[in-house]
């Protein structure tokens, strides 16, 4: 990077985020676990292009989000100014029951300060998540460091201080309790574009070697899931993946930690931006599209939720 950004090389927000195999998961895991806020997903669903091109929005979400965290600041000006543009005109209201907490008729904004720091929640809780499983265990202080990196990526966005917990301690009792209470919830559609975002359904079947790349992140994504979310997913864990999990994500640290024994020509994989794999990820999407392969042939395109504006 050859000007400075809104975080230095030093944060923690960059060192975790440029370790290639957090940018390349966290994403996922992020919008699958996002998926149970149901003002999230529907006030996202309903007010993208990409709704039936979930790993283009995956993409593209990744690709703005790395320009804050990794670019410099004219880089992560035009994403913030991109974003929000986007962000003024997502409001509505649920078309629909979505739980006990979320009655059909509620209003959703994605101004709304709460749910600011919700997406930021889900995201940053993703993050840590996969750089403890993939990298490394934080101490204390990087963790606190990197909440309050996050925070700062929020205020960014838009997001107001106030709205985040003033402490990782005060975040996490909140983000625990948030996912074990009732307000989660999944819609019929969230519930199935969560399961592909995942892996629990592959369309179309892919070559050699992709389909063991492929197979290997989702295997971590599952896995790294809180077991309720998996439950609330329909998906089948057994002993055979447990294991399998933790074999591959021990691989992975284990190649972070021993970075001088790695051959000098994988080095390079561990570290750095992941926007390129992001557009590798797109563009195959959109030559299935092109081709008249919908991405994720299970869902009706006339069966979506309405569009509601408030």
């Amino acid at each position: 990077m050859s000007q400075p950004g809104y975080f230095s090389d030093h944060s923690m927000i960059r060192r975790v985020m440029s370790k290639r195999a957090v940018g390349l998961t966290y994403g996922l895991r992020a919008l699958v676990v996002g998926a149970v806020h149901p003002l999230l997903y529907v006030g996202t669903a309903e007010h993208t292009t990409h709704r039936m091109t979930p790993y283009t929005r995956l993409a593209l979400t990744g690709r703005l989000f790395e320009a804050v965290f990794l670019g410099s600041k004219d880089e992560a000006d035009r994403a913030l100014a991109f974003t929000t543009n986007k962000h003024v005109r997502v409001r509505g209201v649920l078309p629909e029951d979505a739980g006990v907490r979320h009655p059909a008729g509620t209003n959703y904004s994605a101004l709304d300060p709460h749910l600011m720091f919700m997406t930021m929640a889900f995201t940053f809780d993703s993050a840590e998540v996969m750089y403890d499983l993939l990298v490394r265990t934080m101490s204390d202080g990087e963790r606190e460091a990197l909440y309050q990196d996050y925070v700062r990526w929020g205020e960014l966005f838009g997001m107001p201080v106030d709205a985040a917990p003033g402490s990782y301690r005060e975040f996490r009792a909140y983000f625990d309790g948030y996912l074990a209470s009732d307000e989660v919830f999944l819609t019929d559609e969230a519930r199935m574009v969560g399961s592909y975002l995942a892996g629990q359904r592959v369309p179309y079947p892919q070559g050699v070697p992709l389909q063991q790349v492929t197979s290997a992140f989702y295997l971590l994504v599952q896995g790294s899931l809180p077991p309720r979310i998996r439950r609330m997913y329909g998906m089948h864990w057994c002993v055979a993946d447990e294991v399998a999990y933790r074999a591959l994500a021990h691989a992975v640290r284990t190649a972070h930690v021993s970075v001088p024994l790695v051959p000098p020509v994988l080095r390079g994989a561990l570290a750095g931006p992941s926007a390129p794999v992001y557009r590798l990820i797109s563009k195959r999407e959109h030559r299935l599209v092109g081709a008249g392969r919908p991405s994720m042939p299970d869902i009706d395109p006339r069966n979506r939720v309405r569009r509601n504006s408030a």
